[in-house]
């Protein structure tokens, strides 16, 4: 087999793992309604989303810094294999406790799969090719979360829920198969000191930080406790000296988890403060595009599922060009002009209103999307040309980390700004609305009426037009928030090194003795 027709298939299984885990996670939303009928459980509804957050959040560190110190492949194919396992327990699930714990195992394996394919495109391509892939990358996500919401909606009515995870099981095998026989790579003389109490500290403090998110909110009665609550604030705390024991425990480690030392690198500090603010606005704020579409506009259930697509597609687009600008350009120019963008998008979603068309907000997502799509590869391959090899897949790893750490915080931030905006609004919506009785107003005054045709197409009209201005005006602030985050990464962005990519190594593994 050829070099360029090894590293095709290399390329072709890297993408088939990225498309798998990409889309479990909307393939898994477009069941989920299908699997509480059938588990119950609607109690435990969040948590199927959670624990996948957690495990994914707290494994992708630790496997970038066990792919460098055993090689990516051994690491990225035991990685497949736990998301495979997962998926496979999943399908079998037989109550919401144990689907929760598999995913929970599936979980651990996806934390494998994006950072180190990353991290293997940046090892057997030149610099000067990695924005193209990354664009490649790019795309997959693009297309995962338009064909994940329909190939979802095609299991569960044709099939079973079940298959919605068995259907990992073959192409998984695939994927694994394919990069087994046709990665190689050079393996360190090196022995391998594993980091354990740095790998312990830090996955307990990412686990009491996303507590926080989940456990955080405002009606104690459906789960969640109030932000001034003992158990939010004794998590807090917790998460604080986890995170301070962590950060002692590395600076002592011969072999840390995350070497805090490569942070001195201006790229992969700044980057990873990119990253984060800029996840922060905008993976919190696009959670909230179908809420406004479906609440707001009032278009229908389906089409709310689909709402994203022109994002989407604009994402691919420009993730695709910028890939090919990414060694004519300065580092600082592509990440200034990429957060203006998505700075733009977020501003114009902002201003949005209940006069807003769908497209309108076509619009404001087209802009939104031309904005992010070249920024989260461009900060992918900064990193890794400033990184040698054996510590490209912990500095890939670290990189992702934070963006991941930044989406789930903005959700679970943006999403306590809309509550509490929502309840005010609800307040004084109460208190001007007349010639309504209470009970019928307490019926329909909330923004899951908006949600339900059914429910909505019997709201009084002046009831629809006041709670459809209140839950307009607190996705107006969940938007302008993240726009606040947004701003704050790009001042950062313009401490990003005013150089172009370099062309200095030659990209490549070679082949390992036992195997060439």
């Amino acid at each position: 087999m050829s070099e360029q027709t090894r590293k095709r298939w290399t390329v072709t299984g890297l993408m088939l793992g990225l498309l798998l885990s990409a889309m479990d996670q909307t393939i898994t939303a477009t069941a989920m309604p299908t699997i509480i009928s059938s588990l119950g459980g609607m109690s435990l509804y969040s948590w199927v989303f959670s624990v996948y957050m957690l495990t994914t959040t707290s494994s992708i560190p630790i496997f970038g810094k066990l792919a460098d110190l055993y090689g990516r492949r051994k690491i990225y194919l035991i990685g497949m294999g736990l998301f495979v396992l997962g998926s496979v327990l999943c399908g079998l699930a037989s109550s919401m406790i144990q689907l929760i714990v598999y995913r929970g195992i599936q979980g651990i394996g996806a934390g494998a799969l994006m950072p180190l394919a990353m991290t293997i495109i940046g090892d057997i391509f030149p610099p000067h090719q990695r924005g193209k892939m990354q664009g490649l990358i790019g795309a997959v996500f693009g297309i995962s979360s338009i064909a994940g919401p329909a190939l979802g909606g095609f299991i569960t009515e044709h099939l079973n829920w079940h298959w919605v995870f068995f259907v990992n099981l073959p192409f998984g095998i695939l994927a694994a198969g394919i990069l087994a026989f046709t990665l190689r790579e050079t393996k360190g003389d090196k022995k391998p000191v594993i980091d354990w109490l740095g790998a312990f500290t830090l996955t307990a403090s990412i686990i009491s930080l996303l507590m926080i998110t989940v456990f955080a909110g405002s009606h104690e009665s459906s789960g969640s406790y109030s932000w001034t609550s003992p158990q939010v604030i004794g998590l807090i705390i917790l998460s604080i000296i986890l995170t301070g024991l962590f950060i002692f425990v590395e600076k002592r480690a011969s072999e840390p988890i995350i070497p805090l030392h490569l942070f001195k690198i201006r790229v992969i500090s700044v980057s990873s403060i990119v990253g984060f603010f800029s996840a922060v606005g905008m993976f919190g704020a696009v959670t909230f595009i179908p809420l406004f579409a479906q609440g707001v506009i009032g278009v229908s259930p389906s089409v709310a599922g689909y709402i994203l697509t022109p994002m989407m597609l604009s994402i691919v687009a420009s993730s695709t060009i910028g890939g090919m600008l990414f060694t004519r350009f300065k580092l600082r120019s592509i990440m200034v002009v990429s957060m203006t963008g998505v700075s733009a998008g977020l501003f114009l979603l902002s201003q949005l209103s209940v006069n807003t068309n769908i497209w309108a907000l076509t619009l404001c997502m087209i802009v939104l999307g031309v904005g992010m799509g070249p920024l989260m590869p461009m900060l992918t391959v900064a990193v890794q040309d400033a990184v040698g090899f054996n510590q490209r897949g912990t500095a890939t790893s670290a990189v992702t980390f934070f963006r991941t750490i930044g989406g789930a915080l903005g959700v679970s931030i943006l999403g306590a700004i809309m509550t509490a905006r929502m309840n005010e609004g609800l307040k004084s919506l109460g208190t001007t609305l007349t010639g309504i009785s209470p009970e019928k107003l307490s019926m329909f005054s909330n923004a899951q009426s908006l949600l339900r045709p059914e429910i909505r197409s019997q709201m009084p009209p002046e009831v629809l037009e006041g709670v459809t201005q209140v839950l307009s005006g607190a996705v107006n602030g969940v938007f302008a928030a993240g726009l606040l985050f947004v701003i704050v990464g790009l001042f950062f962005s313009f401490f990003m090194e005013n150089k172009k990519l370099g062309h200095k190594e030659t990209a490549g593994m070679k082949p390992e003795p036992s195997e060439s």
